[in-house]
């Protein structure tokens, strides 16, 4: 992908003219200008110098009045499936993207491409001609957060052979290995993490991380590639300010460790400690976490962090929930031990809050997928952007007018469901609020009807919360309920906040959701980390209904429940048409 293509080209240009353009802007060319009627060609030495020569004139540079178009040249035939788009912004979350591509096809991958630009490349393939023609002509100049994208074939060499797409083709190597991405879309580029390095620093050393005129902080994000936030503003007066930075997982524990060097040597030229060796102590690396992320950080018993420090030889403790508020939902993982062994611990820390912040994302997207319009963002109950920018924005917020956390238009109607959701009975206090507040906002909030059912027993240790209404009102209730839960303190800082729920299913679906030998219910176990069980030799109810008990945090919960009852309307789907041949004829309208 040398060669380009410059169009909208005056009449009164020639080659030297645009020999000229490409000199002051230094921009090589390894063979003559092509010039005709209205438009040119040239080659470049590599695919980057072609790609810099699109990102510097495209649409900026005039020539005799005229503003010039460069992309890459790509032959009619050659004109398939393959896209190049361009200013994507830097920041961006890459669902937004995943979800932008797929409204116009399938796509069958999704490739970085290095560039030395601000902002983020990609190559995508469509599955067809006509789906990569409609993406063309829909996302070019399409705004993204003030970005106007830029969007243009590029060589598909396969189209003239009509063979199937290839990795490592002429002109579209592979970069480095795939990355793991979604079913539909092949490998997700990952240009920085979704999830940004979240810093405590003592507010004494913020200048030193800045510098004179900003030129250190400068240089760090040059380095890393990264973008760095200096929260300067935040808590006035506070002995700690919180930085942010935006970059790869790599980039954010370089601009880490470059940091931490600072801090040390400021330490050392103010004459804070007496030698370096107890500086580690003096100033411990401060990491700052999403409360939703740090049970799985610290694992079943400790058993993650404890692992992490052995690892590492640090010693690792976190802030207690009691520090939590609704405006801080952040909590302070403090490392302490050398400079070396502080930067590989951040390393491992921050991969395991990426790896629940992805599982999160990805049983999201199942989420949106299986309760349809259900809008994420709206419900309140994830990670929001006041945590460093960690809102995964998979789906576009409701139209005007539309009830908030669910889209009107187009949806047909949903039925409303059972579930009886078991909670600790100290913690039913907190639920039904002062003077039953609490539940009131929540019913409101979720839109379902939400009642405590009586103990059964003075020693009971668990209570029943019956939740009436459709699976969006479900998801955002029982969101609700475990989120309580853990700010109340009724699970331990070790402890993920898992529940028992039971959902009501057709005696004669139940063995559907088992399936042959166990099968099916093995299968949602294993797809959903929810443990699913259908009590054996169960006498159905009044309503010729059993019980399925289902346990499992609240995404897990979630997705299994939708899953049993997707089960259970293929099951009545199946039994429709035999009812109706069974059944009395009906009476045909004349």
């Amino acid at each position: 992908m040398n060669k380009l293509y410059i169009g909208n080209v005056s009449e009164q240009a020639s080659a030297l003219d645009l020999e000229s353009i490409f000199e002051q802007w230094k921009i090589p060319f390894s063979a003559p200008f092509l010039v005709k009627s209205g438009y040119a060609f040239v080659d470049c030495p590599d695919e980057k110098v072609a790609m810099r020569a699109i990102d510097t004139l495209s649409g900026k540079v005039e020539l005799h009045g005229k503003v010039l178009e460069v992309e890459h040249s790509v032959p009619k035939r050659q004109r398939s499936c393959k896209l190049q788009i361009r200013n994507i912004p830097p920041h961006m979350q890459w669902e937004v993207l995943d979800g932008l591509l797929a409204q116009y096809g399938s796509v069958e991958s999704c490739e970085q491409v290095n560039t030395d630009t601000e902002t983020a490349v990609v190559n995508v393939r469509y599955a067809g001609k006509d789906q990569a023609r409609e993406a063309l002509d829909k996302l070019n100049g399409f705004l993204m957060e003030n970005y106007a994208l830029k969007v243009s074939y590029i060589p598909d060499e396969t189209a003239a052979a009509d063979a199937p797409a290839v990795g490592g083709r002429r002109g579209f190597n592979p970069r480095g290995p795939p990355r793991q991405g979604s079913p539909n879309l092949g490998a997700r580029p990952k240009l920085q993490s979704d999830v940004p390095l979240r810093m405590l620093v003592p507010t004494q050393f913020v200048g030193a991380i800045i510098g004179k005129e900003g030129a250190t902080i400068r240089n760090i994000t040059k380095q890393t590639h990264s973008k760095i936030d200096i929260h300067r503003k935040e808590n006035a007066g506070a002995a700690e300010k919180p930085i942010t930075v935006h970059s790869t997982p790599e980039g954010c524990s370089s601009a880490c460790r470059n940091i931490m060097e600072i801090m040390q040597k400021e330490a050392v030229d103010t004459k804070m400690c007496a030698d370096t060796q107890t500086l580690t102590e003096e100033i411990p690396l401060k990491i700052l976490a999403h409360n939703n992320f740090v049970g799985r950080l610290i694992g079943k018993e400790g058993r993650n962090l404890k692992k992490i420090e052995q690892d590492t030889d640090t010693k690792i403790t976190i802030s207690p929930l009691q520090d939590l508020t609704l405006y801080n939902p952040e909590r302070t993982i403090t490392v302490k031990g050398t400079l070396e062994a502080c930067g590989k611990a951040e390393e491992e820390i921050m991969k395991k809050i990426r790896e629940s912040y992805e599982n999160d994302v990805a049983a999201m997207h199942l989420q949106s997928n299986l309760i349809p319009g259900l809008n994420l963002n709206a419900l309140g109950i994830f990670p929001g952007a006041a945590s460093g920018g960690m809102s995964p924005s998979v789906v576009s917020g409701p139209p005007a007018g539309a009830q908030a956390g669910y889209q009107s238009f187009g949806q047909p109607q949903v039925e409303s469901e059972t579930v009886h959701l078991f909670i600790p009975a100290l913690a039913v206090g907190a639920i039904i609020g002062k003077q039953g507040q609490h539940i009131k906002q929540l019913s409101r909030f979720a839109g379902a009807s939400i009642k405590i059912a009586p103990a059964d027993g003075i020693d009971t240790k668990q209570r029943m919360v019956i939740i009436t209404g459709p699976p969006e009102a479900q998801f955002k209730a029982q969101g609700r309920i475990f989120g309580k839960l853990k700010e109340e303190n009724f699970f331990g800082p070790k402890e993920e906040v898992k529940l028992e729920a039971h959902i009501k299913v057709p005696s004669f679906a139940a063995g559907r959701v088992i399936g042959k030998g166990g099968k099916t219910v093995n299968e949602l176990q294993n797809l959903t980390s929810a443990e699913v069980v259908v009590p054996r030799d169960q006498t159905p109810d009044e309503n010729d209904q059993v019980v399925v008990k289902i346990t499992g945090h609240f995404y897990a919960s979630q997705l299994a429940q939708r899953k049993i009852q997707e089960i259970i309307s293929q099951v009545r789907r199946q039994q429709q048409p035999k009812a109706s041949a069974t059944g009395p004829p009906v009476a045909r309208r004349k």
